[in-house]
């Protein structure tokens, strides 16, 4: 009897489950299955697979050889798809042909077990290849077979088997489908009428998105009984997106067209295709859906880390962590999300403990051009969505012309999302009718292109051919749907004739419903931000006691009686022990505390402390945590290492909860320019544009200790020239007591408004940067810090603020000087000018007003102190114009520092 005989007698399913598992991960098959597979594929690389030496039956190497043609088909499927309506495919090598596998012509008729792994059940080659056509080379491919772990492969084979990869939707489906694809098209039919040549990034070319949304959200809402959605995208179908979708009074589109002025004088507002909106659906069975589409600036992917901050709120908020509650999605452009870094970003957030939302669907409109620019000259890879390769992520590739197909992936997408809590992308792939805006001319660049596409059908009318072809529905009918929406669309159109002003709609107006938005009168009114030093001790007695049958390192320990004995013994309390008292009075009142960032658990410069470990087990602890049973909680988590992304993520999360204290941290100050696109388009202006309102924390380690040019400034001067009338604050505080009012005031207002610090680092433990404990328990934040010493000896007055007051302060000292007066302004903007006033008139015999500063006079405050300090006139105190912030050698940036110190006190 041959050696491998016994292969007879085994059902091929068995052995191609088993080589499935084999080509995921080789040592979870039996040891002499893995044998037996590996010389099969040495086999296969180097001889024939008849050859002799193996002794294995012929019929059984020939099912072998369908078996790797199916999987042929499983991984490589996806390249010659029927997906691109309007280009010819591009070529790849090897195909799939027979001959590529070891087969013939001959075997054709055949008939195979191996058909029972697709669902065919024992089959002829012939009919399991077009089985395999129909499955993975028709209007979906499906890339998933990069995935390495096999229920996940399994779940895919068994969804694709199940219906071909091919829905069988009811004539009630269908003619929903065809609805919400008949108000797509006709909604930009209408606009492309009215509005001849005016910017509104029509999606024709990709009005499939329309019914695929509102598949998904029907779907989600009905089936897995999700409550929430937070959609994200760009400008290409975010007017029909807004209208058919999230239902905006069609009128108010129809008036930010007519370029209307806004009826809210106190904000400046938007163009119509960066709103958002939030709006709720009551579906059939009264369930209530709340829908969120984000506001976004023309940044592109920016708006992605915003969706999933607001997301990961709602879940840890209102849903008590349940990610099966909300639905984040995200729309991309085809060129963004392969050219733009943050989607890498985000992807790589997708799975961490602080930032994961339970999976993302990922569609994206696949124009297959940027702009003007090709798609072979926008990326390198493949696919525009290589990136999902990055946590593998399947990916779904589908033809924006086969509606069906469209609504089918994306309900397998939601399936794999709600089964795995994993992200899942669509790549869904059409045209763009027009220019990048309605006003480009695009056969500038692209002639042959726009040849095809000016004859080629718009989806509906591909789709109710098929239809009325069907005899699903008749002419009549689909003229009476488009001629029904038409009529809405040419009265709303009349009506909004008669608005005066366009209406900018408030984002989460459940979410504020408590806060109301002010200006800056409100914001130069001080607040109680005291707190009972009993509880304050209590606080510090916790944070400061190592918790029984818990063992931390000697080091931790020490940290910890430390800051026991600089409350309880020496009442000198420094920076990092003032943080946490702020933090932990904040939770005795009700208030959550989030501070993400890179190192923050421990701090860049090991002040925090926050999480310590368990010296055995390594279990992550958290004192603030455990001071009562009634307090909020505290989450701190140690980010990847970005900036844009994060800072997204943290200001998405701030807008979604108010109340808890949201916190970024950066690791050097000047890191932050990694995240400008946040604070330029977000932060600074949020407010403005969208009515807005966020309260995020920014701590940015800013201060001139000699080390370097990329770790002394945090750029202060780009803050302040950000800072308007009233759109965020900015502060540079020398005491920990002082930081602490900061910090709670930033929760106890009744409105948000983002905060900018720039935190010490030399000073964290600088002998001078400590407070009392009644600096802590009593009093609120102090604008601006006056001098100790006598007025009516003072010549020069000397303002400045930071780390750089305690610089003055050793050198007026040493120089035994009483005639220098010190001012530190703790809040930069908006400055409290009422309150520098009274100090000036304080000091009657004054002869030189003074700015003082470490950085180059063309940074740090000083220009802003030009335009915003007219009380007096200041001289400038600082060094020379540099293009760096400071210099690299530690003997040079000495010299320079000293010399700024000697012309204050010259």
């Amino acid at each position: 009897m041959d050696k491998f005989s016994f292969l007879n007698a085994i059902h091929t399913e068995f052995i191609a489950d088993l080589y499935d598992q084999y080509l995921i991960n080789p040592d979870s098959v039996e040891a002499s299955w893995r044998s037996f597979f590996q010389g099969y594929d040495f086999a296969n690389e180097k001889y024939s697979l008849s050859d002799a030496e193996l002794q294995v039956p012929d019929n059984v190497f020939k099912e072998f050889k369908v078996i790797d043609l199916i999987n042929g088909y499983r991984t490589r499927g996806h390249l010659f798809t029927k997906t691109n309506p309007v280009r010819a495919r591009r070529q790849y090598t090897p195909t799939l042909e027979i001959e590529n596998f070891g087969l013939s012509e001959s075997d054709l008729d055949t008939v195979f077990d191996a058909g029972g792994i697709i669902g065919s059940g024992k089959n002829t080659l012939r009919n399991i290849i077009k089985h395999l056509k129909t499955i993975y080379c028709d209007s979906i491919g499906v890339e998933y077979m990069y995935i390495r772990n096999p229920e996940e492969i399994k779940w895919f084979q068994k969804q694709l088997n199940k219906n071909s990869n091919h829905p069988n939707y009811s004539v009630d489906s269908k003619k929903y489908i065809l609805q919400k694809l008949t108000q797509a098209v006709t909604f930009e039919n209408f606009l492309q009428t009215k509005y001849v040549g005016q910017k509104r990034f029509s999606l024709e070319g990709g009005e499939t998105l329309i019914p695929a949304i509102s598949s998904v959200i029907r779907n989600a809402a009905e089936i897995y009984d999700v409550d929430e959605f937070v959609l994200g995208m760009a400008h290409r179908g975010r007017l029909n997106t807004l209208t058919n979708i999230f239902r905006k009074p069609i009128r108010d589109v129809f008036s930010e067209f007519e370029g209307k002025d806004f009826e809210d004088e106190s904000i400046d507002g938007d163009v119509k295709y960066h709103l958002g909106l939030t709006t709720s659906k009551t579906l059939k069975n009264n369930k209530e859906l709340k829908m969120n589409l984000v506001p976004n600036p023309s940044h592109l992917e920016t708006v992605g880390p915003i969706v999933e901050g607001i997301a990961r709120a709602k879940i840890d908020k209102i849903y008590n962590g349940n990610n099966s509650k909300l639905l984040p999605i995200i729309v991309h452009g085809d060129a963004a999300i392969a050219g733009q870094g943050l989607v890498y970003e985000v992807t790589q957030m997708s799975k961490l403990n602080g930032y994961t939302t339970g999976g993302t669907i990922h569609i994206v409109i696949n124009n297959q051009i940027g702009f003007t620019t090709n798609y072979l000259d926008a990326r390198s890879s493949t696919y525009c969505t290589d990136v999902a390769k990055v946590t593998l992520s399947p990916v779904l590739h589908v033809n924006a012309d086969d509606v069906e197909a469209v609504v089918h992936a994306i309900e397998m997408a939601l399936d794999f999302r709600m089964q795995f809590k994993r992200d899942i992308f669509i790549d869904l792939l059409g045209y763009r009718k027009y220019g990048h805006n309605e006003g480009d001319e695009p056969r500038f660049t692209q002639p042959n292109l726009y040849k095809a596409i000016a004859k080629h059908a718009n989806p509906r009318d591909i789709y109710a051919k098929q239809l009325i072809a069907a005899g699903v529905i008749d002419t009549a009918y689909l003229n009476d749907s488009i001629t029904e929406f038409k009529n809405l669309l040419e009265d709303e159109y009349l009506e909004a004739k008669k608005v005066e002003k366009s209406k900018v709609r408030e984002f989460m107006q459940d979410t504020w419903k408590d806060f109301s938005r002010h200006r800056l009168d409100a914001m130069l009114i001080s607040e109680d931000t005291g707190y009972s030093k009993s509880k304050l001790e209590n606080i510090a007695k916790v944070v400061s006691t190592v918790p029984k049958g818990v063992k931390f390192l000697r080091k931790a320990e020490r940290i910890l009686k430390d800051r026991n004995k600089m409350v309880f013994e020496t009442n000198a309390i420094d920076w990092g022990m003032g943080e946490t008292l702020a933090y932990g009075s904040l939770l005795q009142e009700g208030f959550d505390v989030r501070i993400s960032g890179q190192d923050v658990e421990r701090g860049t410069f090991s002040h925090r402390h926050a999480i310590l470990r368990d010296e055995i087990s390594e279990e992550r602890i958290n004192l603030l945590n455990t001071i009562n049973d009634k307090q909020g909680q505290m989450y701190i988590y140690n980010s990847l290492l970005s900036e844009y992304g994060v800072l997204g993520f943290d200001y998405g999360y701030a807008m979604a909860n108010p109340n808890t204290l949201t916190i970024w941290e950066a690791q050097f100050g000047d890191f932050s320019n990694g995240a400008q696109i946040i604070f330029d388009q977000y932060l600074s202006a949020a407010e403005d544009k969208w009515k807005l309102q966020n309260g995020i924390v920014v701590l940015l380690p800013h201060g001139y200790e000699g080390q370097g040019s990329e770790h002394s400034s945090a750029r202060m001067e780009r803050f302040l020239q950000l800072c308007a009338v009233d759109n965020m604050i900015v502060a540079d505080c020398t005491t920990p007591s002082n930081f602490y009012h900061l910090l709670r005031r930033q929760m106890k207002r009744k409105y948000r408004k983002p905060l900018i610090v720039f935190t010490p680092k030399s000073l964290l433990r600088h002998p001078l940067a400590v407070s009392t404990l009644d600096d802590f328990a009593n009093g609120s934040f102090q604008e601006v810090i006056d001098d100790t010493i006598n007025p009516k000896n003072v010549t020069k007055l000397v303002f400045c603020t930071g780390k750089f007051y305690y610089d003055l302060l050793a050198e007026r000292t040493n120089l035994d000087r009483n005639d220098v007066a010190l001012v530190r302004i703790e809040q930069l903007f908006p400055l409290h000018l009422e309150k520098l006033q009274q100090i000036i008139n304080k000091y009657p015999n004054v002869k030189n007003y003074v700015w003082a500063q470490e950085e180059p006079e063309n940074m740090g405050a000083w220009s802003y102190m030009l335009q915003r300090f007219r009380l007096v006139n200041l001289e400038v105190a600082s060094q020379p114009f540099y293009a760096v912030p400071a210099a690299g050698s530690s003997a040079r940036f000495k010299r320079r520092h000293q010399r700024i110190i000697d012309n204050v006190f010259n």
